[in-house]
């Protein structure tokens, strides 16, 4: 599984995300957080922007709101994390 290993705030709602791959992307949250009842304090810049990494490492928020390092990982990238690819190929071959 891909990990983050770096986030920063760039403006808006926009972070840059780096992942142990090498890869990385800034990935606009405006409409994932308009889709996530859950999320709704973060549509304050300020409750946005004090993300953080937890131990796992997830992306949190102190509000309790978070996004898997895999959820991350395919809205940077666009695909699915190796191990995601796998399970759906056991599946299918049991």
């Amino acid at each position: 599984m891909p990990c983050v290993k770096e986030v920063q705030y760039v403006d808006g709602y926009r972070l840059s995300i780096l992942f142990d791959t090498g890869e990385s992307a800034v990935v606009d949250f405006s409409g994932f957080l308009q889709r996530h009842p859950n999320a709704a304090p973060l549509k304050s810049i300020d409750q946005f922007k004090a993300f953080y990494l937890d131990g796992w490492p997830t992306l949190a928020w102190p509000c309790g709101f978070d996004i898997a390092p895999e959820t991350l990982y395919e809205m940077a990238t666009g695909k699915l994390p190796v191990w995601a690819n796998q399970s759906v190929l056991l599946e299918e071959t049991c």
